[in-house]
């Protein structure tokens, strides 16, 4: 027998199932799971919870429900002799918590089914960024969500800040990549894309020991955004050994004025001048803004209509001519000249036969 057939899992081979024969005497100690649920989900929990008990039941396990305290509860029993029964009872009371419905938690009863809570509240900084990443990770009408539980074979519920998977344990790795990719800003699509191709190079019983890295493909980071430039650059001067040369003062500017040399009345009164001056531009303007809304519009030019022309004279005669001809014709009847042309091509006709 070749060693690639001994690695490989044969098609259609399933683990026998653990039964009482396996562990006759049972289990020494009792083991117990609890977790707390929201305030939500109890309505539905209450609905269920017979079923749920029914379903752990056929397992030898103890279901309790705790309204007061917001609690479920799993027990072992003196006749339970599965010991990983307890493990699975746990993970069905964590999914029905975390809003995962009944119809598909029952399932992880299987032995051939597993779950993964997948935390992604702490995986993005920004609570605005991580609403759209998780909003990506459904797709429009949560078309992305289904393509992924089609490929995977797993059902996966989004809610609040983690992701529940349920299904085979190949499928749920590939849904732990694409969730944890998802968060670190890589689109779903690409993932996708990719089981699918796997999906199909499964089928090719050739390609099972062969590397598949040569048909997936292998998409690469674009930064297409440009670098921010700030709005003021700081340009730097040419060194130059020299010190700066000193600013004028204001007894500097004075002198070369000649203001400095003025007298105290003086300087006041050029002062007030000054401010004067500045009053007036300013009443100035003003006034302007209000004249403004009393210069008049500027009127269009008035159209003057031109009277209807009265030298055509109407023909009358000509008008009456052919009201009689149009009376004389048959309604959907050709022209004449048209009816003598049809003629003489029938009588052309007769004359070759």
């Amino acid at each position: 027998v070749d060693e690639s057939e001994l690695l490989t899992v044969p098609d259609g081979w399933k683990e026998p199932a653990f039964t009482r024969e396996d562990n006759p005497k049972g289990l020494l100690e009792e083991s117990s799971f609890a977790t707390l649920f929201p305030k939500y989900r109890e309505a539905y929990l209450k609905e269920c919870w017979p079923l749920v008990q029914k379903a752990l039941g056929e397992h030898y396990v103890n279901a309790a429900l705790d309204l007061i305290e917001g609690s479920m509860t799993v027990t072992t029993t003196k006749k339970t002799f599965d010991p990983y029964a307890i493990i699975r009872a746990r993970d069905l009371i964590k999914l029905l918590a975390r809003s995962v419905p009944f119809e598909q938690v029952f399932r992880i009863l299987q032995d051939d089914v597993a779950c993964d809570i997948i935390k992604i509240g702490s995986l993005v900084r920004k609570r605005e960024t991580f609403i759209k990443r998780r909003a990506r990770l459904l797709g429009p009408k949560g078309s992305t969500l289904k393509a992924l539980e089609l490929l995977t074979n797993c059902y996966i519920m989004v809610q609040g800040n983690t992701v529940s998977a349920l299904g085979p344990f190949s499928g749920l790795k590939e849904v732990r990549k694409v969730v944890l990719d998802t968060m670190k800003n890589i689109h779903p699509i690409y993932n996708i894309k990719t089981l699918m191709i796997k999906r199909e190079l499964a089928k090719d019983p050739e390609l099972r020991t062969q590397s598949w890295e040569r048909f997936l493909p292998k998409f690469k980071r674009k930064n297409l955004k440009k670098r921010k430039e700030p709005k003021k650059k700081n340009i730097k001067k040419e060194y130059t050994p020299f010190p700066p040369p000193q600013p004028e003062s204001q007894i500097d500017k004075e002198l070369a004025s000649g203001e400095y040399f003025l007298k105290e009345r003086q300087k006041k009164r050029k002062k007030m001048e000054e401010i004067k001056a500045k009053q007036a531009d300013a009443i100035k303007k003003r006034q302007e803004e209000r004249n403004k809304a009393f210069i008049p519009p500027k009127e269009k030019p008035a159209v003057k209509t031109k009277k209807a022309s009265t030298e055509k004279k109407i023909d009358i005669a000509a008008i009456k001519e052919k009201v009689k001809n149009a009376k004389k014709k048959k309604l959907g009847a050709l022209p004449e000249e048209e009816v003598k042309l049809k003629m003489a091509a029938d009588e052309k006709k007769k004359k070759k036969k």
